[in-house]
């Protein structure tokens, strides 16, 4: 199966990092086709510029900025995601990552009627793996896995329910 395994972490020698490489180890003892794709190492600018803000609903143009990763976005049956949770929420270099990625015309596609429609029904299974600092029971009773939660609805909407969460 073709993955990519979008990390976002800034220190190569984190717990976040060893599970990341953990994860990567894993998926191509597995027998995957991994597109490893480090956020930090590539120095993503997760910044949604003006121009861009304002181009973010003429499709087919809003992804030339960002063609390179709609295309491996396109390109993949699976996603995994390797992330620590700041503040619990994604770390911004992942929140801009979705915000300059996840595109009209690329996940969504806007019908003559405004609805959205999901664009990412290629997409079969969608893992996130995360450190938090907080011990489990406050990231689990007291905030409800804010994280987990964005991710795992974000991706059932945009898969059209298609991709098995986990």
């Amino acid at each position: 199966m073709n993955i990519l395994l979008v990390s976002a972490h800034p220190a190569e020698d984190s717990y976040n990092a060893a599970l990341h490489q953990a994860a990567l180890a894993a998926l191509i003892r597995a027998g995957h086709q991994v597109d490893h794709l480090d956020l930090y190492a590539e120095g993503f600018d997760p910044v949604l510029g003006r121009a861009e803000r304002l181009g973010y609903h003429e499709v087919p143009t809003n992804r030339a900025p960002v063609e390179a990763y709609v295309n491996r976005l396109l390109a993949t049956e699976a996603l995994v995601f390797v992330f620590p949770v700041w503040c619990f929420g994604v770390p911004a270099i992942l929140k801009g990552f979705f915000d300059h990625v996840f595109l009209p015309g690329v996940t969504f596609k806007l019908g003559e009627d405004g609805i959205a429609r999901p664009a990412l029904t290629h997409i079969k299974h969608v893992v996130g793996i995360t450190s938090y600092g907080p011990p489990w029971w406050v990231a689990t009773f007291l905030m409800d896995h804010p994280p987990k939660r964005q991710i795992m609805n974000y991706f059932r909407l945009l898969s059209g329910g298609r991709a098995r969460r986990a």
